[in-house]
């Protein structure tokens, strides 16, 4: 079975048995879970004991539930080395200051046990490790499967890609397009919203969250002003609100909105948002776009490799602070998105042949910040597959050679 590097990641850590909590975030049906059990099985042959237990499969997941797998831990960790994992720990009510207490207690003992966190809702989580667990956690980010990823574990060709995206666990489902429809809008959308938002943040108009979810799956790399969403969304909501839930969405791995590019905070902070879908699967099965329906349409091909191209270098840049996505516009001119590493900063135009703008565009951009990089992603370009095989990083190294 094929492992991910954050399973060699989180295994390094427990063997060298780090005196940090070890936290595993990401959206629904990534793998964490699935990751999880390799690095048990793993750390079993080396003879460590593991205590798995999931609050979504728990019907009482308060505070004592967290205390019982503690404990079960602590008297295997009698005998030898133990480690425990709680998933979906999100769901548990005041679950940061329960394990910091227990985590406190347990730097004091002869024989301390190794603890790893498994979430899906990095808001939730990331709120409890900031307000309790300061100085005691290490962070394992798991986003969505590259196409390399794909290609690796189930033969995915680029086309497959575009339309099925990266979910393993719709893998097997391809051959039946409506059955694979049926699990990412049922299994993967609808609870990603209904339980890793709707029930854990607040949430005042749960309708117009869901409609700004099935606006930006149908308008997939738009610039859209906040006010111009209320207007087609027909809500009498506010912009707050609208950017708020957006946020919301981007936590749950679903829809990011990406920032305009200025040089300047302020600016940036009030740009109206590029919607950007963080896997194609996601508008696919919204849109109910099979691969003969993305051959019969080269314009809707042209959005979706723009889509895939953004998600691939926004997942792989979450989290890092040295790296950042955004897009830059000006009047009618565009550059589909803006990479920056550090003082580096790159304009990527995603060019399919059959959309987008022109490279007056990109000339504009070039202008208007001299010591920026361009780079063609397509067309006479890189290829976009290249593009989808390699690190963002990469992309520095190319933009200077191109």
């Amino acid at each position: 079975m094929y492992k991910r590097k954050e399973y060699r990641v989180l295994l390094t850590r427990l063997t060298e048995q780090p005196r940090r909590i070890q936290v595993v975030v990401g959206p629904r049906q990534v793998g964490k879970t699935t990751m999880v059990r390799q690095v048990m099985k793993t750390l079993g042959e080396e003879g460590i004991n593991t205590v798995y237990a999931s609050a979504d499969l728990s019907a009482f997941s308060g505070s004592v539930w967290i205390e019982e797998r503690w404990n079960a831990a602590r008297i295997q960790s009698t005998e030898t080395r133990t480690v425990l994992i709680l998933d979906e720990i999100q769901k548990v009510s005041n679950w940061s200051e329960i394990v910091k207490f227990l985590w406190d207690q347990e730097t004091t003992g002869k024989t301390p046990i190794s603890v790893v966190l498994l979430g899906s809702s990095a808001l939730l989580i990331q709120k409890g490790l900031s307000e309790s667990l300061a100085g005691r956690f290490e962070i394992i980010r798991m986003g969505h499967w590259s196409f390399s990823e794909m290609q690796k574990s189930f033969g995915f060709n680029l086309e497959q890609f575009l339309v099925y995206g990266g979910y393993p666990g719709g893998a097997d489902l391809i051959g039946d397009f409506n059955r694979w429809r049926s699990y990412i809008l049922d299994s993967l959308i609808e609870t990603s919203i209904s339980k890793d938002i709707l029930m854990m943040a607040r949430v005042e108009k749960p309708i117009l969250l869901r409609n700004l979810f099935m606006l930006a799956c149908e308008y997939p790399c738009r610039i859209m002003s906040y006010t111009k969403m209320l207007g087609q969304l027909q809500d009498t909501g506010n912009t707050t609100t609208l950017a708020h839930y957006l946020d919301l969405l981007q936590e749950a791995g679903l829809i990011a909105g990406l920032k305009k590019y200025s040089g300047s905070v302020i600016r940036k902070r009030g740009s109206s948002p590029k919607m950007l879908p963080m896997n194609t699967a996601l508008v696919s099965a919204v849109q109910g776009i099979n691969m003969k329906t993305l051959a019969e349409n080269p314009q809707t091909r042209g959005w979706f490799v723009e889509a895939a191209v953004g998600a691939h270098i926004y997942g792989r840049t979450t989290g890092n602070r040295e790296e950042k996505l955004s897009y830059w516009s000006a009047g009618d001119r565009e550059v589909d998105f803006v990479y920056r590493r550090g003082s580096v900063v790159i304009g990527l135009e995603v060019f399919s042949g059959t959309h987008g703008h022109t490279r007056k565009g990109m000339e504009l951009f070039r202008r208007k910040f001299p010591s920026s990089k361009t780079l063609l992603i397509g067309g006479a370009g890189l290829p976009v597959v290249k593009a989808l095989t390699m690190d963002p990083s990469d992309l520095i190294e190319l933009s200077s050679s191109m």
